[in-house]
């Protein structure tokens, strides 16, 4: 697994970029509906940055 996702990342993104399982099941040159999707509409859920102050 990818581990944690930092502060201010999305966990999608982060999942799909640091996990090869994620996109296992696509065939060469198939786009994931997941990141087309987040590339479309945007980023849901951002992991909240921590506030120093």
């Amino acid at each position: 697994m990818a581990g944690q996702t930092p502060p201010g990342e999305c966990p999608q993104c982060w999942q799909h970029a640091h996990d090869r399982n994620a996109h296992r099941g696509l065939k060469p040159r198939e786009d994931c509906p997941q990141c087309v999707d987040h590339m479309v509409n945007g980023h849901p859920n951002l992991v909240p940055k921590s506030r120093w102050w």
